[in-house]
C-alpha cells in the first residue's frame, strides 16, 4: 500500500492547566481548600498572605466571622489583590500541555410521663476523649481496673472484642470459649464455660449501662437494675423479661388483658421502659465531631436578603513584592526560572480562588433569589428547583453547579444548610402548579405531628389529606417520604394517651 499524507479538520474538548486547576479548587470543601491554601502558602514562595489581613486577624475578636459578614462590602470579600507588575509571563499555557512541560513545577499536593419518673435523669453523656478513644478501648480501661487473673483478663478482652459498636455481643458464649480453648495447648488449663459467663456478667456491669448483651431484651433487663423505687417499674421489667414482642407491635390491649393491668399502670411501666437506650454504646464516640465552617451568609436587611461570602473561609492572598523584582527577562539561569515557575503558579491559583469565590456568590444569590419563600415562611414555602434551574440562570454548566453545591454551606436564620438542601424534584398539583419534595415532607411530618397518637394516621389517610389540599400524590410516595425521615408506620406510632 502507498503511503501518503492527508490532513483532517475536527474538532475536540480540552482543558488547560489553569482551567484544571480553578475546577479541582471549586469541588474542594472549605476545610479542604484551606489545607490547600495552607500547602500552596508553604510551596510556593511568590504566595504571601498580605500583612493587613494578618493584623485584622491577630486584632479581631472570636466574633469577627459574623461580624464582618454583616459590614463588610461585597466586593472587598470578594476580591483577592495581586501585583502582576510588567512581567512578560503569558496569560495562558497551550491546552492540554502540563506544568513540567514549561515550567519547573513547584508542587503541593490536594488535602474531609410521671411526675416522679421526669426526676429520673439518666446520664447518657458522650464519652469523647482527647485521643479518640473507641468502645473497645473504653471497655478495655475499665477492665483494667479489675484485679483479674492473667486467663480471666484475657478470656475479657477476647469478649469485648466480640462487642460491636452498638454494644451487643456478637459471638455465642460457645463460639468464644471454643476460641479461647484452642490457643490452650494444655488440657488441665481448659476455661470453662462458667468462667466465660462470669466474666460476661462482669463486663455487663460497666459504663455504658446495658453494654455486652447477647439482645435487646438482656441489655434493657440490665439496664432496669440501675433504677429504684419507680412507679411501674416491677411491671416494666415483666413486659421487657416476658412481652417485648408485644410492646413492640403496640398492641397495649393484650397487654393489658395478659398482665392484668389499668391504663395508668401500663402507661407507668412504658414510661419506665422509654427511658432505656436501645442502642447502649451509642453514647460512647469514637469519632470526633465534625464542624461546618458556612461559605456564605445569608440575612435579611432591610427588607432585602443580603448574601455575602464568609471572608474567614479564604485569607487575602498576594504576590511577593520582593521576589517579583528579582526575576530578570533576560535571565535563563535556573534560578531565574524557577522564580518565573512560581509566580505563574501563584498567579493562578489566585486567579483560580478568585474564580470559586465569584461562582460560589453567583450560585448562593441565584438560590437565596428562588428559595425566599423557604427563608421567610419554612420548609412548606421550599420551591422545586433543579440543577438545571441555576445552571441556566448563571450561564454554567450543570457538572459546575454540582461541584458548587456540593459540601459547600449556607447560613440562614434558619440554620445552616448545605446547598444541596434546597434543590429537591417536584409532585404536580391541582391547579397544575408543582410542590416542592422537601415542602410535601415537611407537610407529613406535621400531620403526623398533630395526629392523634390513639388513631395514628396511616399513609393512606395523609395522601387523602394531601391531595384534599390540592397536592397529588400517592400513598407509596408518603410512605417514601415517611421511611426518609425516619418516621415509623402508624401501627409502630400508637400510644396510650394517659395524663399523669
Amino acid at each position: 500500500m502507498k503511503q501518503s499524507l492527508q490532513l483532517k479538520i475536527g474538532q475536540h474538548l480540552a482543558m488547560t492547566p489553569q482551567l484544571q486547576q480553578a475546577i479541582r479548587l471549586l469541588q474542594l470543601s472549605t476545610l479542604e481548600l484551606q489545607t490547600e491554601i495552607q500547602e500552596a502558602l508553604e510551596s510556593n514562595l511568590m504566595l504571601e498572605v498580605e500583612e493587613e489581613a494578618l493584623n485584622n486577624e491577630n486584632t479581631q475578636n472570636d466574633d469577627r466571622s459574623s461580624e464582618r459578614a454583616n459590614t463588610a462590602d461585597e466586593n472587598e470579600s470578594n476580591s483577592l489583590e495581586f501585583s502582576e507588575k510588567d512581567q512578560k509571563i503569558p496569560d495562558e499555557l497551550p491546552i492540554d500541555s502540563e506544568w513540567d512541560d514549561h515550567y519547573e513545577t513547584a508542587s503541593y499536593a490536594s488535602s474531609g410521663g410521671n411526675t416522679q419518673n421526669d426526676e429520673v435523669i439518666r446520664d447518657f453523656t458522650e464519652y469523647n476523649s482527647g485521643d479518640n478513644q473507641s468502645l473497645g478501648a473504653y471497655l478495655e480501661e475499665q477492665l483494667n481496673l479489675r484485679s483479674l487473673s492473667k486467663t480471666d483478663f484475657l478470656i475479657g478482652t477476647t469478649i469485648i472484642d466480640s462487642i460491636n459498636d452498638d454494644g451487643y455481643l456478637e459471638d455465642s458464649i460457645e463460639n468464644i470459649l471454643e476460641g479461647l480453648n484452642s490457643r490452650i495447648t494444655n488440657p488441665e488449663m481448659e476455661i470453662s464455660i462458667e468462667e466465660v459467663e462470669a466474666i460476661l456478667r462482669l463486663i455487663q456491669q460497666f459504663d455504658p449501662t446495658g453494654v455486652a448483651a447477647r439482645d435487646l431484651r438482656e441489655s434493657m433487663l440490665i439496664q432496669l437494675a440501675e433504677f429504684e423505687n419507680l412507679p411501674g417499674l416491677p411491671n416494666a421489667k415483666e413486659i421487657v423479661d416476658q412481652h417485648l414482642t408485644l410492646l413492640a407491635a403496640h398492641d397495649y390491649n393484650k397487654l393489658k388483658k395478659q398482665l392484668k393491668l389499668s391504663d395508668t399502670e401500663l402507661h407507668d411501666a412504658i414510661s419506665v421502659i422509654q427511658l432505656l437506650n436501645p442502642r447502649p454504646a451509642s453514647q460512647v464516640s469514637g469519632t470526633k465531631a465534625q464542624y461546618v465552617t458556612p461559605d456564605i451568609f445569608v440575612k435579611k436587611q432591610n427588607g432585602i436578603w443580603r448574601v455575602k461570602l464568609n471572608p474567614d473561609i479564604t485569607p487575602k492572598l498576594g504576590i511577593n513584592k520582593q521576589y517579583t523584582s528579582m526575576i530578570k527577562r533576560s535571565d535563563k539561569s535556573e534560578d531565574n526560572n524557577l522564580l518565573r515557575s512560581h509566580l505563574q503558579e501563584a498567579r493562578w491559583f489566585i486567579k483560580s480562588l478568585h474564580s470559586r469565590n465569584d461562582t460560589l456568590l453567583k450560585v448562593a444569590k441565584s438560590i437565596v433569589e428562588r428559595q425566599r419563600g423557604f427563608l421567610e415562611h419554612g420548609e412548606e414555602a421550599m420551591k422545586p428547583m433543579v440543577l438545571r434551574d441555576i445552571a441556566e440562570e448563571v450561564d454554567m454548566h450543570e457538572s459546575t453547579i454540582s461541584r458548587v453545591t456540593t459540601q459547600k454551606f449556607m447560613h440562614t436564620p434558619r440554620g445552616i444548610f448545605e446547598f444541596k438542601y434546597f434543590f429537591s424534584s417536584h409532585v404536580a398539583t391541582a391547579d397544575g402548579g408543582e410542590c416542592s419534595a422537601t415542602a410535601i415532607r415537611a407537610m407529613i411530618r406535621k400531620l403526623i405531628a398533630a395526629e392523634n397518637i390513639e388513631k395514628p394516621l396511616s399513609d393512606s389517610k395523609i395522601a387523602d389529606t394531601l391531595i384534599a389540599t390540592g397536592i397529588n400524590v400517592a400513598r407509596r410516595t408518603v410512605a417514601k417520604y415517611r421511611e426518609a425521615m425516619a418516621i415509623p408506620p402508624s401501627n409502630e406510632r400508637k400510644r396510650l394517651n394517659i395524663s399523669p
